[in-house]
């Protein structure tokens, strides 16, 4: 059985985009927020380096008052939610001179297409600034569930879905039109009691599987007890809490505009990098 397709896309389905509304409906009534509002913190500090006026700014959601609290005030004159839905953005071309997003492009199954949308959108010199998860979230209850699996049922399912790649994403953006990309990524060390309590956790997110090929019906409970012991075998501290893994990958780029910095050509330095670094100079002859 192939790939399924949402219609006019050519990219395969890897979220199951009613899965995740679902569970973010159900997230909504008690949340676990505490990555987001450390995004949000983070977000904050680095637009407060951007010495520049926006006019028309631009919330890439799902949408929470978590960001609005900590970016929007005083940040741009006028601000327009705009839910990613069936990634078909609802905004006009040049129409906005600042679009952010936190913790939502990484459940888009057409990232490069959403980044072009989002590159269209914006007027020249316009900014974009992601925060997203990150390849290496969740490591260790990837490791722990695959083993429990193969040792309990002898075969593997899909659980944690594939994250960005940090050493990716500058190469995304450039593929979507914008100048001066920059890619980074922050690491968190998150320790819980036990796996049960971190997939509670996951489930306050909203972020529990929503992947297409995941594995229709519920886990048994004889897996998810070893997975839970080995959890605890693998990845636990001396106190016996285990840790979580989450990584958050920062994005940003620049609609095209005249004025902005362009790189030197090759051979055009005028100072060597040895005269700079105050080093002998060796040529290979």
């Amino acid at each position: 059985m192939g790939m399924p397709y949402i219609a006019g896309m050519t990219t395969p389905l890897l979220f199951d985009p009613h899965a995740l509304a679902l569970h973010r409906r159900r997230a909504a009534v008690a949340p676990a927020d505490f990555l987001l509002r450390h995004v949000a913190e983070d977000m904050a500090d680095r637009l407060a380096v951007i010495l520049r006026p926006f006019e028309r700014a631009a919330e890439i959601g799902p949408l929470s008052p978590v960001l609005a609290q900590a970016v929007r005030p005083g940040l741009a004159a006028e601000w327009q939610d705009v839910a990613i839905g069936n990634e078909v953005l609802p905004l006009q071309p040049e129409s906005i001179d600042l679009a952010l997003s936190a913790l939502a492009l990484q459940f888009v199954n057409d990232l490069p297409g959403l980044l072009s949308q989002v590159r269209r959108a914006l007027r020249p010199d316009g900014l974009l600034l992601a925060a997203l998860i990150g390849g290496s979230t969740l490591t260790e209850l990837r490791a722990a569930f695959s083993e429990a699996e193969l040792e309990m049922e002898g075969g593997v399912s899909p659980r944690v879905a594939p994250f960005a790649d940090v050493r990716d994403m500058g190469g995304l953006l450039q593929r979507a039109g914008f100048a001066l990309p920059v890619a980074d990524s922050d690491v968190l060390t998150v320790r819980y009691d036990n796996a049960i309590a971190l997939m509670a956790d996951l489930r306050a997110m909203g972020a529990s599987n929503m992947l297409v090929q995941r594995r229709k019906g519920f886990t048994r409970r004889a897996t998810m007890l070893r997975m839970a012991e080995i959890y605890a075998e693998r990845f636990s501290d001396p106190d016996g809490r285990i840790r979580a893994t989450f990584e958050i990958v920062w994005i940003s780029g620049w609609a095209p505009h005249a004025d902005q910095q362009k790189p030197l050509k090759p051979g055009s330095a005028k100072t060597r990098l040895a005269d700079a670094l105050g080093v002998k100079e060796y040529r290979q002859e």
